[in-house]
């Protein structure tokens, strides 16, 4: 029924609590890193002049490094620690930080396509784990903290 490699995830039939809600609170999560990351970004943009004709960019490259780093060291962002998830690796396990910087990696890439973007949020809704594209290309899901 699953491959061997997502046998070491809770299975979303019999422990379906690790998965309840975890689509609609990676949506605020992100809602929530967007603006910390905006707030961050802002008077980078400001203070350095230069930034404020770059912000665009200013902004992916901030947003990258603020999610691979706060990851990596969690295996969450600060918005998806207030909403109570966490991402997994196919073991189970908290991601280290080449794991945070693959899917983090994955996330900017499918981000700057809105096709992707919303195929990606569709099969969240849609596949058993609420895995993204970059979920299922590396094996990963975000799951309930455990209490």
């Amino acid at each position: 029924m699953y491959s061997e490699t997502m046998s070491h995830l809770p299975d979303p039939d019999r422990q379906a609590a690790f998965y309840d809600g975890v689509t609609i609170k990676r949506g605020v999560a992100w809602v929530l890193d967007t603006l910390l990351i905006s707030l961050i970004t802002l008077p980078i943009a400001i203070f350095s002049i230069v930034g404020l004709f770059m912000i665009p960019l200013l902004f992916l490259v901030i947003g990258f490094l603020y999610r691979w780093m706060t990851i990596a060291g969690r295996s969450a962002t600060p918005g998806m620690r207030f909403m109570n998830i966490e991402f997994r690796n196919a073991w189970g396990e908290r991601f280290d930080g080449g794991q945070a910087f693959l899917h983090t990696l994955g996330y900017t890439l499918i981000a700057t396509t809105v096709i992707l973007q919303l195929a990606s949020i569709v099969l969240m809704f849609l596949s058993e784990r609420g895995q993204g594209l970059h979920d299922m290309v590396l094996g990963t899901v975000a799951l309930n903290r455990r209490a």
